[in-house]
């Protein structure tokens, strides 16, 4: 059996590009209820993870590879509801025992180096439940964490994770 020179790149953490750089344009937060900084979290967020799990470069401008994309939900609902307790004036209404925090990214991703491979408004979207007895503040950031762990990796598969 003959081995060959493969003309993609095969990395340890599943990143399969001849890419070297990759420009990451800031994410618009499109929404009513996500914090003001939030735009600016999915960007920094988003070069991350492509810096600690591929041996791309990120670059302000030019990158073989680009990223942008718009934050278009973040939402909470009630999810579990209860029934109400008591009877007359001291009946408890029907509430949600959990409230679901859910955040959709659309992305668009240009591959200069493999053009099939680019997309153009896809969605990715996560979401986690808290406990109604807690503060939603309390537990925002460890949501919008557990959140957004999953949406990058949902983004890095996507894009150049493609075998």
């Amino acid at each position: 059996m003959v081995l060959l020179p493969g003309c993609m790149k095969y990395s340890l953490s599943g990143a399969s590009t001849n890419a070297k750089s990759i420009q990451v344009d800031p994410f618009f937060n499109n929404t009513e209820l996500g914090p003001a900084n939030f735009g600016q979290t999915v960007t920094n967020r988003v070069k991350d993870y492509f810096q600690q799990n591929s041996s791309l470069r990120v670059v302000p401008i030019n990158g073989e590879l680009q990223l942008e994309g718009t934050i278009v939900t973040y939402a909470t609902a009630p999810i579990a509801p209860q029934a109400s307790t008591g009877t007359g004036v001291n009946t408890t209404p029907n509430y949600g025992a959990q409230t679901r925090l859910t955040i959709t990214l659309r992305v668009n991703y240009v591959d200069g180096a493999e053009p099939k491979n680019s997309f153009k408004d896809r969605s990715f979207t996560f979401y986690a439940d808290f406990d109604n007895a807690q503060d939603f503040t309390s537990v925002q950031e460890s949501l919008e964490k557990k959140i957004l762990d999953q949406i990058m990796l949902d983004i890095f598969n996507a894009t150049i994770a493609t075998w």
